[in-house]
């Protein structure tokens, strides 16, 4: 059964506040529906780790759930409907009569509620109403995939009221990025929603997407002497879809080439031996975009190792090889079309100042605005985060750690 405790679920030193953070919720819970929650749950928040832009042309990831979690205080009901007072938000009430698709819910809470139920059902399993109140500090804009954990939380709960937790992390998982891009209607891939349904780190191969294959990692991230730092740069995401769009699109022009869908079906040595022709025909980017996903879909697989084999510096020395290669060749860091706004890059640079060679530091998520990501030694932590806040902002320094479970029931 996916049921963890508290100290199975936090570090040591945050038992005290998470205590006090669920005993908050059961007291909003109690408020809003004049009666006490019967159940807890949570999801986390994740962080790509390796990988950076492999997934959408079938490559391998490396991810892993984060300390940052949305945790939800619940009551299952008779009645069909399901409740969810997310804190700062309106209530969603979703009758799980109606599992077809609203168009007036795309891009709600309410239409991952709605997707998620349907997925369940559609899958066979079981379904029912509940009451929740929800609250998460997996904050919005910082690249750790607040909205996967919602999902993966919604998942999580009708698999523990209704299926005594016997659907799968992975079934959860697809579950959650079907009501994603059916309901919510935004096209995602899967390692979002897997990363925080099966916590820890993992690795996921994209090579077959309808049967991914995941393998979950055993390494004890608290014992490296390391924190995992997300650096919010407050850049700006508007007008950034063409750049985002860009990549997918000029990698698959090279696989297009060969007659194939994906650079996943073709080899590093086609990219080279013909390099002089694709470069005359697609652009140089197009070219170094697709010679980075070889490189960093071969990473994962060396990442993956050194932490199998706890060889944590090889792991260090990868991560800080793939942000090389995402800041020189998938070119990611920022846009083209805004020159002036280098955020990410000004991030990277005092990273590897305060760092001096050691820990590691690589653009974070999709890239051209928002976080970068950096493995931190602990005797360098305090400087890491004041120098940071004193460029980016108070509170842009996220210090986390990685977090053994996905999603999961907790007894209190």
């Amino acid at each position: 059964m996916c049921v963890n405790t508290l100290d199975r679920i936090y570090s040591e030193d945050k038992i005290a506040f998470q205590k006090e953070r669920y005993a908050k919720a059961a007291a909003e819970f109690e408020k809003l529906f004049k009666t006490a929650p019967s159940r807890f749950f949570s999801a986390p928040g994740r962080s790509e780790i390796g990988g950076n832009h492999t997934d959408h042309n079938h490559g391998r990831v490396l991810a892993a759930g984060v300390s940052l979690d949305v945790i939800a205080a619940v009551i299952p009901t008779d009645d069909g409907v399901i409740q969810v007072k997310s804190e700062g938000f309106p209530m969603d009430t979703v009758d799980i009569s109606d599992l077809e698709v609203h168009k007036e819910e795309e891009n709600t809470s309410a239409a991952l509620i709605r997707g998620v139920a349907a997925g369940f059902s559609e899958r066979g399993h079981k379904i029912g109403g509940f009451k929740a109140y929800t609250t998460s500090n997996v904050l919005k804009g910082s690249g750790l995939s607040s909205s996967a954990a919602f999902e993966v939380l919604i998942g999580t709960i009708l698999s523990g009221l209704y299926n005594n937790h016997e659907v799968s992390a992975v079934e959860t998982a697809q579950i959650s990025q079907y009501a994603e891009n059916v309901f919510f209607g935004k096209p995602s891939g899967l390692m979002d929603q897997m990363a925080s349904s099966v916590g820890g780190f993992i690795t996921i191969d994209f090579n077959d997407p309808e049967n991914p294959v995941i393998e979950s990692i055993d390494f004890d991230f608290a014992k490296s002497g390391h924190s995992l730092c997300i650096v919010d740069t407050k850049g700006n995401h508007a007008d950034l879809t063409p750049e985002y769009a860009a990549v997918p699109a000029e990698m698959k022009q090279i696989a297009n080439y060969f007659c194939r869908d994906y650079l996943r079906e073709i080899s590093k040595s086609d990219i080279m031996d013909n390099i002089a022709v694709l470069r005359k025909k697609y652009g140089d980017r197009a070219v170094l975009r697709a010679l980075h996903f070889m490189d960093d879909n071969e990473r994962v697989e060396k990442e993956s190792q050194a932490l199998k084999n706890g060889c944590f510096d090889r792991f260090l020395q990868l991560i800080k090889e793939s942000g090389r290669s995402s800041f020189m060749y998938l070119q990611n860091v920022y846009a083209s079309s805004a020159p002036n706004e280098q955020g990410l890059s000004t991030a990277l640079y005092i990273a590897e100042q305060i760092l001096a060679g050691e820990g590691a530091f690589r653009v974070h998520g999709g890239g051209f605005a928002g976080t970068i990501q950096a493995f931190v030694p602990s005797h360098k932590l305090e400087k890491f985060r004041t120098e940071m806040e004193s460029v980016f902002g108070e509170s842009s320094c996220y210090v986390l750690s990685i977090r053994p479970v996905g999603g999961t029931e907790v007894l209190l």
